[in-house]
């Protein structure tokens, strides 16, 4: 049996039309809301290398933003698509402010690949190709981060024993060979360094303890053999002498 029409009736005017009151009072009272919390005011902190505009497109974040609408989790997660980007954090400052805390990568050392050039971070991750003339003085990693992995791994834990030892102060050119992980080699202001693998630090101290007398002596040097434990090898031009 079909319930009776004033069953009906009443659940109409018992529950629907209350809960239709209550849409239309919140879509009135969201209508205000929606004009008033319009973000005007942006602010980015944290960033050296990327600038507010580059930060606000990454954001995605376009003019008459609701601050009430916008999702901070949405907008670090569409930031952090970045390379350059290492955290994003996100705060809504009422009534129509933004802030956007950021922590970025910082250049590290050049990777040239196959005779194109890669800004790259402490962890060998490539941030942006270098499209233009002007090349920072960082120390440049020759190497093929895909086929030898072990070995530019290796060449950038070297790079960071170079900046710890303070081996970069006064030099123009460090470059990093980096064919195999066991047969690391360096070319500084055009004197090769045959460094081998680990130790980098002790051996780095030793080569600058053997720069002093090297400049002394004014000895040209043709290499440097820094790859045993017991001794240096210093080959001149024309001949070699063991320390």
């Amino acid at each position: 049996m079909s319930p009776r029409p004033v069953t009906w009736i009443k659940f109409f005017a018992v529950v629907m039309i209350p809960l239709v009151g209550v849409a239309c009072a919140v879509y009135f009272i969201s209508i205000p809301l929606r004009s008033s919390f319009v973000v005007h005011r942006i602010v980015f902190s944290g960033n050296e290398h990327l600038s507010d505009e580059e930060l606000r497109n990454l954001a995605g974040l376009k003019t008459n933003e609701n601050l009430f609408v916008l999702s901070g989790r949405k907008i670090s997660a569409k930031m952090m698509e970045s390379p350059w980007l290492r955290s994003v954090s996100v705060r809504k400052e009422l009534p129509d402010g933004l802030h956007i805390l950021v922590e970025e990568a910082a250049p590290f050392a050049l990777l040239d690949m196959k005779g194109r050039l890669f800004i790259v971070d402490d962890q060998g991750k490539m941030l942006e190709e270098l499209k233009d003339n002007q090349i920072p003085f960082l120390p440049i990693i020759s190497a093929d981060p895909f086929s030898k992995k072990e070995a530019f791994s290796e060449a950038v834990s070297l790079v960071k024993a170079v900046k710890e030892t303070g081996l970069l102060a006064g030099k123009d050119h460090i470059e990093i060979l980096a064919s195999k992980k066991d047969e690391m080699v360096m070319n500084i202001d055009g004197v090769v360094i045959k460094i081998g693998a680990g130790d980098y630090e002790e051996k780095l101290g030793r080569l600058m303890e053997l720069e002093e007398e090297i400049k002394k002596r004014q000895i040209p040097v043709d290499y440097i053999d820094l790859r045993f434990s017991n001794r240096v090898i210093v080959k001149p031009v024309n001949e070699v002498v063991r320390k």
